[in-house]
């Protein structure tokens, strides 16, 4: 069978795959996060949330609700470097995101039921 055979089957086949695969998955809520950044932000994202008084404080001064913080977690960035992951109760993460154009670093203590935001700062450049 010649090369371009192979590829037209081929080319067919791959096509009946993603539409059988686009029936099945269509109206379920599945998700590609395989990155780091994207698990633990997931993770985060889907327990409860409470807020240290000092962060509603600084979003109160600041003219910002906490649906930046909601923001930050699903488009932000997690600081590796700046977070302390080898806790064995629970990781503390640091979050960078950008809202109204304001860039600003969230600190999470990501435990097993719930996430605490413990501190929100401008990021300083």
């Amino acid at each position: 069978m010649k090369l371009a055979a192979r590829l037209a089957y081929y080319s067919v086949g791959f096509f009946i795959g993603i539409m059988i695969l686009m029936f099945f998955l269509s109206g379920k809520k599945t998700s590609c996060d395989y990155g780091p950044d994207a698990r633990v932000l997931k993770n985060i994202r889907i327990k409860n949330k409470t807020y240290e008084p000092s962060v509603l404080l600084f979003l109160k001064e600041n003219q910002l609700d906490t649906s930046v913080v909601r923001n930050i977690l699903n488009s932000g960035d997690v600081d590796f470097s700046n977070s302390n992951t080898k806790l064995d109760s629970c990781k503390i993460y640091a979050v960078e995101g950008e809202v109204n154009n304001k860039n600003l670093t969230l600190r999470i203590e990501n435990c097993e039921n719930q996430a605490t935001i413990q501190q929100i700062n401008f990021k300083k450049d």
